[in-house]
């Protein structure tokens, strides 16, 4: 099997595993207590990517929770689910991270470190053959952003050959739970830069606006925003989970979205997002996933596709549709906006088709960008950055847990490069004597 271990870190990032974990055992047909109660074959046939197999045939999520405080793990344990969980793989201190990025990485977080890799260890060596690693996490918190980057470095050392996807929950723009977000996101790209694979950006503010706009909620919970993300979790490894017309895993996805191996920061998103009440005057079909798909406004970043140019963008269609429909609606899409699609990167659009959409719906698709636009994300965070940092402004709780403000510095200065990158690739032009000596090329061989 080609199994994947998943951990979860802080408030944020547990939250959003546990509400994952609930979409996909109600997936593939396993209750609260790890039995399956599903009804077609098919919902077995390759639960080993996120489940073991317990003693008396129940299913283990392969899942690490960790924090550095009890609250969050009580409220999971007492949940709907809680009794789903491998109660040893429970990791939790007692003093939290306080929202700085330091006690996470270099202190607190550093104390439980050994713990997490000693069960990881075991996950791992209980695998028939590991396809990699995914993370949620948040990175304006502490726990998340400090000791979720610390985890990636060591699994990079440990594991070089896996792939390491996270879901990281980027600051919004106009609300901030936590003064020193800016500090703590940038010293978390950073390390995010350095050591993950693939990054999904999801960013709370643009969650709201799904729930406000498209989906018409008056007062969405993080509930709610919980489910958009963990929909989104389970469309980007449904190819994993079940059979499927064209597949795609998370090896070949970083294949074909990440161009250079710094730019593996994607928008995500997911069609179709309905209001309950007009989903009985709807009849979905691959044109309106299509459409909806590449709609700014069911993007699950704060940042416009239409400021940038699409690098790469990967669709994971679920349903029984007609492969050759899909083809020809990526393809329209295509013809119709070239501007936004790269032309040095001549077939930028990766699909991949599932048989088996999710429960309660006839078809769905979910959308992976890797847009110049992201920059708009960091260029934000790096703003309000540097404005702090020049004041020096918060900055003696970091250099209090043993950090240096090199540190800071060298950090502000790798995210203002990952932003030209991004900038110099929206504005690269195919090389005209490229074509030409192309052309020049064919046209010898034909009199040839």
């Amino acid at each position: 099997m080609r199994e994947i271990v998943n951990l979860q870190v802080g408030q944020c990032g547990n939250q959003i595993g546990s509400k994952f974990w609930e979409i996909i055992s109600h997936e593939h047909g396993i209750d609260r207590y790890g039995k399956y109660v599903g009804q077609y074959a098919e919902q077995l046939e390759k639960i080993n990517v996120y489940y073991t197999e317990g003693s008396d045939g129940n299913f283990v999520p392969r899942s690490i929770l960790i924090d550095l405080e009890p609250g969050t793990m009580d409220a999971i344990r007492s949940g709907y689910y809680g009794s789903l969980f491998k109660p040893d793989n429970f990791i939790f201190g007692d003093s939290g991270a306080g929202n700085n990025w330091a006690k996470g990485h270099y202190t607190e977080g550093a104390e439980l470190l050994e713990n997490v890799l000693d069960i990881l260890r075991k996950e791992s060596e209980a695998c028939d053959c590991l396809q990699g690693f995914q993370l949620t996490h948040s990175l304006g918190g502490g726990t998340g952003s400090g000791m979720g980057t610390l985890l990636l470095s060591k699994i990079r050392e440990e594991y070089p050959d896996r792939i390491l996807t996270t879901f990281s929950v980027f600051p919004s723009p106009k609300v901030s739970e936590v003064i020193v977000e800016p500090y703590n996101a940038t010293l978390s790209v950073q390390q995010l830069i350095e050591n993950s694979d693939q990054t999904h950006c999801i960013d709370n503010e643009a969650l709201y606006d799904i729930c406000f706009r498209t989906l018409k909620m008056i007062s969405p919970t993080y509930g709610d925003l919980n489910h958009l993300v963990s929909l989104t979790m389970s469309g980007i490894t449904t190819c994993l989970r079940f059979p499927g017309q064209l597949n795609a895993d998370l090896r070949k996805l970083a294949v074909n979205m990440v161009p250079f191996p710094r730019l593996h920061f994607f928008v995500p998103g997911f069609a179709p997002l309905t209001p309950k009440s007009s989903l009985k005057y709807r009849n979905v079909n691959v044109l309106d996933l299509t459409k909806q798909m590449f709609d700014p406004s069911s993007m699950m970043s704060a940042c416009d596709p239409r400021l940038g140019r699409y690098l790469t963008v990967a669709a994971i269609f679920r349903g029984q549709m007609s492969m050759k429909e899909v083809d020809q609606c990526m393809l329209d899409i295509q013809k119709h906006n070239p501007s936004y699609f790269v032309e040095w990167i001549p077939n930028n659009v990766k699909v991949a088709v599932c048989d088996i959409p999710p429960p309660g719906m006839s078809m769905s698709s979910t959308f992976i960008a890797n847009t110049t636009a992201i920059q708009e994300i960091f260029k934000r965070i790096n703003e309000q950055f540097s404005v702090m940092f020049r004041r020096k402004a918060f900055l003696h709780w970091y250099t209090g847990e043993g950090m240096d403000e090199l540190e800071f510095t060298e950090a502000d200065s790798n995210m203002q490069d990952l932003i030209s990158e991004y900038q110099e690739y929206q504005d690269a032009e195919v090389d005209d004597e490229f074509v030409e000596n192309g052309e020049a090329e064919e046209q010898a061989i034909e009199d040839y």
